[in-house]
């Protein structure tokens, strides 16, 4: 789990109401239903709008990438390379039927040497499933930061309709107040939805992607060079250009 997404997510929502504690207001003044059918709802629809029903769902689905996370450092997948090719050295293709991996996608991918597979076979296989996950996580960051974007707008078209209905009841001064509050709070919340829960979760998912596709390239092209059957620490060294440049060292070094 991503402390991280949690506490960014969690504690953004926390500060807001800490802060509205410490203004001296009641928290339940600062929640209204029609101000949240107005953004949430209002910025849904228009972002659904763009977007099929099925790729929306499925872009949602991808929330959860950004909350279960399980970060590698390429330093502990070349780690774990090195281990591999060596095994494969000794005792050939049959011994790595016994490793034993958390990564699914590596797993899989050693898997695949210990049943045959050509270099080439290899490649196209794990390329293309690298390739469809990067875009089904660049495709919920996309959502998500459309969300991000149609909330504010949304919050003002709410802004406008608690306008008019004060405007409208200019005669009635009792009225006036609860108009003023719908225009400011659906305001409010646009921006909250935004900045505090939308547009963090897309720039999450967009990270989760990167840092995904990357260390995935680095598999692909490492269990290329054991299935050719390289020498452990040539495969090192070629890995190294994953890493960054203050990192090498310590790989050299093991």
């Amino acid at each position: 789990m991503d402390i991280a997404t949690l506490i960014g997510l969690f504690g953004g929502i926390c500060l807001l109401f800490i802060a509205i504690l410490l203004e001296g207001s009641n928290p339940t003044s600062f929640f209204s239903l029609l101000a949240v059918v107005v953004v949430v709802g209002g910025a849904t629809m228009a972002v659904m709008g763009r977007y099929t029903l099925g790729g929306f769902i499925a872009a949602m689905a991808t929330f959860k990438s950004a909350i279960y996370f399980k970060h590698v450092s390429p330093t502990t997948l070349i780690d774990q390379i090195a281990d591999i090719a060596d095994r494969m050295r000794k005792k050939g293709p049959i011994a790595l039927e016994q490793v034993k991996l958390a990564d699914p996608f590596f797993q899989r991918g050693v898997r695949m040497i210990a049943d045959g597979y050509t270099g080439e076979a290899l490649r196209y296989s794990l390329e293309r499933e690298r390739d469809l996950d990067y875009e089904r996580l660049e495709d919920g960051s996309r959502i998500f930061r459309a969300l991000g974007e149609a909330a504010p707008g949304m919050g003002m078209v709410g802004t406008l309709i608690g306008l008019v209905s004060m405007f409208g009841h200019m005669d009635d001064p009792k009225k006036i107040g609860p108009g003023m509050a719908i225009a400011l709070l659906t305001t409010l919340y646009g921006a909250v939805v935004a900045n505090v829960i939308m547009l963090p979760i897309a720039d999450k998912l967009a990270n989760r992607a990167t840092e995904e596709g990357t260390n995935r390239s680095l598999i692909i092209e490492a269990l290329v060079m054991i299935r050719d059957g390289k020498n452990p620490m040539a495969i090192r060294d070629e890995l190294a250009s994953y890493l960054p440049l203050h990192s090498r060292p310590m790989l050299q070094a093991a």
